[in-house]
């Protein structure tokens, strides 16, 4: 069991390594881009907010580009069927940010079972090899080696485990805290397209009634 476990700690490294730097803010929702979304919206300039979104690759960004995609293709569309485009695309970006931490969890979980398996293969061959062979004196000795280099297994086991655990458990609570200030961000702009929708039907009315 020594290459798995030698691989799954590759692996583990690889992962605490990417998370450190893809899961920020910055990934995620930005001031810059907030900005620029609430001066564009304000203008009713959707088009160019558009433009904004596909030169972005934060979540709010991808967000906001599936909204703004789907109300220009539907102009007669109600803002609450815009909204549920809106939730439905914010619930697909939460649950991918979740989903990629997720095998770091993974990781740390089949580590301890993986060295587990290789302790208790190790035993097994060990009592195995003393069935067939005379160690005479040196029985105690021979147990005590075989032991000792199964139980390596669980020990390499957890040393991989436990690190990636704690490293999912840090990664899970930055991420959740990212996807609270997406949904904060993303019922900013939504508040903000309904005084936009409101607008708009306020002027569309005044001009049925002149």
């Amino acid at each position: 069991m020594a290459w798995p476990l030698i691989g799954l700690s590759m692996v583990a490294f690889f992962l605490i390594v990417l998370y450190t730097l893809t899961v920020r803010q910055g990934t995620v929702v930005s001031d810059a881009f907030m900005n620029s979304a609430d001066a564009l919206i304000r203008k009713q300039d959707y088009l160019g907010l558009l433009a904004v979104c596909n030169r972005r690759n934060e979540c709010i960004a991808r967000i906001t580009s599936k909204t703004l995609d789907f109300a220009t293709r539907n102009p007669t569309a109600s803002f609450e069927e815009v909204k549920e485009v809106t939730e439905a695309e914010g619930n697909r970006q939460s649950s991918l940010l979740l989903s990629r931490i997720a095998y770091l969890g993974d990781v740390g979980a089949v580590a301890p079972m993986l060295g587990l398996l290789g302790t208790t293969v190790g035993m097994i061959t060990t009592f195995h090899d003393m069935t067939q062979k005379s160690y005479g004196s040196n029985a105690t000795l021979g147990l005590s080696q075989g032991v000792s280099e199964a139980l390596l297994c669980t020990a390499s086991g957890l040393v991989i485990g436990i690190p990636a655990l704690i490293f999912y458990s840090i990664f899970r609570g930055k991420v959740n805290r990212l996807i609270s200030e997406m949904e904060a961000a993303t019922t900013h702009l939504m508040a903000l397209l309904a005084v936009q929708y409101k607008r708009a039907a306020r002027a569309v009315a005044t001009r049925q009634a002149e």
